[in-house]
């Protein structure tokens, strides 16, 4: 049997030499697969917003909707790490308020961290988080909730000014207090000296091979979300064709009734269904 991974256990994988997993997972089915497969970490991300809920981006997320889905993921997973994300608008508003919706992502939704995105300037943000007792993930390089003011979905870090900013970003999260930090869209030479920089597990997301471990968006990474498919993704299966074959497959089956058969129908014994036709 399985232990509970921890947040020790994570950071001790540092410089190990064994790669750290990490896949997101926004409901209860979903979190069963990856935390029977072994995955070590469970991020319930506000990726939810694009995959499971139908929106343009992640900012439309709000934190009922998170802790929802985490909730659904934490009463599910009896190994893995449970991160939660907070949402756009619920920790880069005031450090009291970070710190009472860091709390509510653990109360509530029953999850073991929180992630949240941006560098030196959130260090203050996260250090309250952590001395409140939340453990933090931090994430740099690419954060989606503010691409636009990092001019789009793009690389990040690929000027000499950019890379030493980062590497900066990255100390700063590590003298903060997080247990691992989040590298995605990075070129993966800087994500292999900010992984050199910092004491603490990095986890790339195009960032290379370099790092701590990986992650990837499990409708990604399945083929189930089809809408657009990210550079850094390998597709290990495409669920989306599988799905679509078996819909289109029971609906001609209903049409041409040959669904439902006899072994799918509920039988009567015929004395019992004579009575209930003579009354």
């Amino acid at each position: 049997m399985n232990k509970k991974t921890t947040i020790i256990n994570i950071k001790s994988r540092k410089g190990t030499g064994q790669p750290i997993t990490m896949l997101t997972a926004y409901d209860y089915p979903w979190a069963v697969l990856v935390d029977r497969a072994g995955i070590d970490i469970i991020l319930v991300g506000d990726s939810l917003g694009m995959v499971v809920l139908g929106y343009d981006d992640t900012i439309s997320v709000t934190m009922d909707e998170m802790i929802h889905h985490i909730s659904a993921v934490t009463r599910s997973v009896k190994n893995s790490l449970v991160v939660g994300d907070m949402p756009f608008g619920s920790y880069n508003v005031s450090i009291e308020k970070a710190v009472e919706n860091a709390n509510m992502i653990m109360k509530k939704g029953r999850a073991d961290a929180v992630k949240l995105e941006g560098g030196k300037n959130m260090a203050p943000v996260i250090k309250a988080i952590i001395n409140s007792g939340t453990p933090v993930q931090g994430h740099i390089g690419l954060t989606p909730q503010t691409a636009s003011a990092l001019g789009g979905f793009k690389v990040q870090g690929k000027s000499a000014e950019a890379a030493q900013a980062l590497i900066e970003d990255a100390k700063a999260l590590e003298d903060a207090g997080c247990f691992s930090i989040v590298l995605e869209a990075i070129p993966a030479p800087i994500a292999k000296m900010v992984t050199k920089a910092v004491s603490i597990p990095t986890i790339g997301i195009g960032a290379g091979i370099h790092c701590d471990g990986q992650v990837l968006v499990t409708h990604d990474m399945t083929g189930l979300f089809d809408r657009f498919t990210p550079k850094f993704v390998k597709q290990y299966a495409k669920i989306n064709e599988i799905i679509s074959s078996a819909i289109a497959e029971f609906k001609s089956e209903v049409e041409n009734r040959k669904f439902p058969e006899e072994k799918h129908s509920f039988t009567m014994n015929a004395d019992e269904l004579g009575k209930i036709i003579d009354n």
